[in-house]
């Protein structure tokens, strides 16, 4: 709901531990963090891939719908989300990725997963019933596209916050026309890459094998066949360095480390 915006968006779950997640929502119910990190309403020490704690961030999930802060639009829309950081913008489209097109490498890949990161996320997904974190695509940006976004973002946003530090807006797409136009550029689109989320990413993909499993009658419309994402144009996409330290060789000598 657009007054609570600026309270439940929160950073992605895996920047932080759980001692820096605490402080973050300190005096705020509202944080999306709160579930995406539901081992903070735990006692210190709590395993937090206990199953306990995941059925904690559904359950909260689920309260939070009931009680309004989340709310769902009448009908199936896309978004435009922009994001402005130390005074350079990026403008994406929100919308669901096919779990086919992740498996038929439509959606190319460039990072092996972890396992036990992958479970994590997998667990938070099934349990939660839902995709709890977007993942960050891109593609060759499209003049059609763009054309839409540029024509949408003349109209008043539904959100538009400082979050983070990030100046963040967020506009609906719901033109029946818009939304055609959308579907026939993203359907010719031979590839989608991912820059960010490939745990998430698996996650939701193995939650839809395992729905399949579960509904063999599936027709290939119900949700579990699509996982969450925001797909930025290449022309816009800007990825930052991700460095890590090496502290030791961990009693290796340079050649063998």
């Amino acid at each position: 709901t657009p007054e609570l915006v600026d309270k439940v968006a929160a950073l992605p779950y895996d920047v932080m531990d759980t001692k820096e997640a605490i402080e973050y929502v300190e005096g705020n119910p509202y944080s999306f963090m709160r579930i995406d990190r539901a081992e903070m309403g735990f006692e210190e020490g709590h395993d937090p891939y206990a199953q306990d704690v995941y059925e904690a961030a559904s359950k909260q999930l689920h309260q939070m719908k009931v009680d309004g802060t989340y709310i769902q639009d009448e009908k199936a829309c896309y978004y435009i989300y922009k994001q402005v950081m130390n005074g350079r913008a990026q403008i994406g489209i929100v919308g669901c990725a096919s779990v086919d097109d992740y498996m038929n490498d439509i959606v190319k890949k460039h990072e092996l997963t972890l396992a036990k990161k992958e479970d994590d996320r997998c667990n938070h997904v099934d349990i939660c019933n839902a995709n709890t974190g977007p993942i960050f695509l891109t593609y060759k940006a499209n003049e059609e596209i763009n054309k839409v976004v540029n024509h949408t973002m003349e109209e008043a946003p539904v959100y538009d916050f400082v979050g983070d530090d990030v100046q963040q807006t967020v506009w609906v797409i719901s033109c029946p026309h818009c939304i055609e136009v959308i579907e026939k550029a993203f359907a010719a689109t031979p590839a989608l890459y991912i820059a960010d989320g490939h745990h998430r990413c698996a996650s939701a993909v193995r939650v839809a094998r395992k729905r399949r499993v579960q509904f063999p009658d599936y027709d290939g419309t119900e949700e579990f066949n699509y996982f969450l994402c925001v797909l930025f144009p290449d022309e816009q996409l800007e990825i930052m360095d991700y460095n890590r330290v090496v502290v030791d060789l961990n009693g290796n000598d340079k050649a063998s480390f």
